[in-house]
């Protein structure tokens, strides 16, 4: 039987002391989000924070070309829509859903009223903003500097941090598109962990069969955007 939906299934919301939650929680729109669901795209005007509770967020860079390349996830621990709080009110980066599931969004204006206050909720948004700014970093030098089997164990990482289970769906197209590289260098490198018995792929399905064996194989880029997301999130704020 499946857990009953709630905010706190989302950490900064969970993190929010009991006073602050209790306002914002009539605001807080449970919505379904789909796979492959643009959330926003590239210099769209955004309407709606978004907390993710079960499903995880991709935030995409597209070229003029076509090609695109992920820049960072988001899932439970975090938010979608950083630029709404930044100033910027748009971004030339989208974010589409690539692990569906379900989600609560903010109105803007009640997300501009809590930040005015100057409140729990905006000390939080920043420093999850600190932390994604850190993988963002660390995806552009692992992409420049590490294998494709490195970045793909990096990937399946973080997206397991995000999921309760051991299960990703997800096609070699798909991750070939995230990690910005030809879908025939995904299918070796999941070809390599599958022999090695780390994973197992299976039409769009990748089940992690060793996470330790993983965490050693991945590059030093996952330990340095994991130790950052752990010191700075959650931080559970004074009730």
């Amino acid at each position: 039987m499946s857990s009953p939906h709630t905010p706190k299934q989302n950490h900064l919301l969970d993190a929010l002391p009991a006073a602050d939650y209790a306002r914002l929680l009539p605001d807080l729109e449970l919505i379904p989000m789909p796979l492959g669901w643009a959330v926003y795209e590239s210099g769209g005007k955004l309407g709606y924070m978004y907390f993710p509770t079960t499903s995880i967020v991709s935030l995409l860079y597209v070229m003029e070309s076509g090609a695109s390349a992920e820049i960072a996830i988001t899932g439970n621990e975090g938010l979608v829509g950083i630029s709404l709080f930044m100033g910027g009110e748009s971004t030339p980066s989208r974010a589409v859903v690539q692990s569906e599931g379900n989600g609560y969004r903010l109105s803007e204006s009640i997300l501009k009223r809590e930040f005015a206050m100057g409140g729990n909720l905006q000390h939080l948004a920043l420093r999850y903003t600190q932390a994604l700014i850190t993988q963002m970093s660390q995806t552009a030098v692992c992409n420049r500097h590490h294998s494709v089997d490195q970045q793909l164990c990096r990937w399946l990482l973080l997206s397991l941090d995000r999921l309760p289970g051991n299960e990703l769906r997800m096609t070699q197209e798909l991750i070939a598109n995230m990690l910005g590289v030809r879908r025939e260098g995904v299918t070796e490198a999941a070809g390599h962990l599958q022999a090695d018995g780390l994973i197992h792929y299976s039409r769009g399905k990748i089940t992690v069969l060793d996470r330790p064996k993983l965490e050693r194989r991945v590059c030093e880029c996952y330990a340095v955007v994991k130790k950052e997301f752990d010191r700075l999130l959650p931080y559970k704020l004074p009730h």
